[in-house]
């Protein structure tokens, strides 16, 4: 995918920005940061697959470099900021970003609500309002999906950022889940209608080559804690958002 300048072009929150809420210690899925001194956070759940892809397949695009990978990760940061603070302007709302994004390589190096976050993973902590993501696993998916999977990860945890900050809850990790996605894909599908992104070939490919790598398997219980939703139901979710935008989101 290609970043480009300029502001995101406001869209809607629905009623859900009206009564802005923001949710201490509930977790949501997302991404951690990194230290001994970081804040123990609510329990994560995973988004990623159990296992790290292969390094040593990668896409004929190109995408291999991790200067690449990290300007991705930059624009992908940057342009979800955009997106989202448009939103609430929008809705007459101040936005507060999520506080930092931080990479981690060892099992144990971050820790969220006192559990510390495994390999292979990247999570939202709610209560100190970080995402975190192995950085071994985001290179190596990087380098076999392609670069718009590092657009729809980062896209994902953001989603969750912004379901606190509207004060969404629901009864099942599976709606909660579901839900991020659609908002992930309608955070790409404006960017891109919008100019600030633009598709490369293959990148909606690499989107459902990205939401089959994470997709729950088949006989996972879709009340099961942690659950995310079967590969069909996350693709669904993801380009109902990303070709009808927030509406198709349920967030009022």
């Amino acid at each position: 995918m290609t970043a480009r300048s300029g502001r995101q072009s406001p869209g809607s929150l629905a009623a859900a920005l009206v009564a802005l809420v923001v949710a201490a210690g509930c977790a949501v899925g997302g991404v951690g940061e990194s230290g001994p001194q970081e804040p123990r956070d609510p329990a994560p759940r995973q988004s990623g697959p159990a296992t790290s892809p292969s390094p040593q397949t990668t896409r004929a695009d190109g995408t291999t470099s991790v200067e690449e990978f990290k300007t991705d990760i930059g624009d992908a940061v940057d342009i979800a900021e955009r997106y989202w603070a448009a939103q609430f302007k929008a809705s007459g709302q101040q936005f507060r970003p999520i506080r930092r994004i931080v990479p981690y390589q060892r099992e144990g190096e971050v820790a969220c609500g006192g559990q510390a976050l495994p390999r292979n993973n990247a999570v939202y902590c709610s209560q100190g309002d970080f995402i975190a993501y192995d950085v071994n696993w985001a290179v190596a998916a990087f380098r076999q999906v392609g670069d718009a999977f590092v657009f729809y990860l980062l896209g994902h945890e953001h989603a969750h950022g912004i379901q606190v900050r509207l004060g969404i809850r629901y009864s099942f990790t599976i709606q909660q889940e579901l839900q991020a996605d659609c908002m992930a894909g309608a955070y790409l599908g404006d960017s891109v209608r919008s100019g600030t992104l633009t598709l490369d070939t293959g990148d909606l490919d690499e989107f459902r080559e990205g939401l089959l790598a994470v997709g729950d398997d088949p006989d996972q219980p879709w009340f099961a804690e942690g659950s995310h939703g079967t590969a069909e139901q996350r693709t669904d979710s993801f380009f109902r958002g990303y070709e009808k935008s927030l509406d198709a989101c349920d967030l009022g």
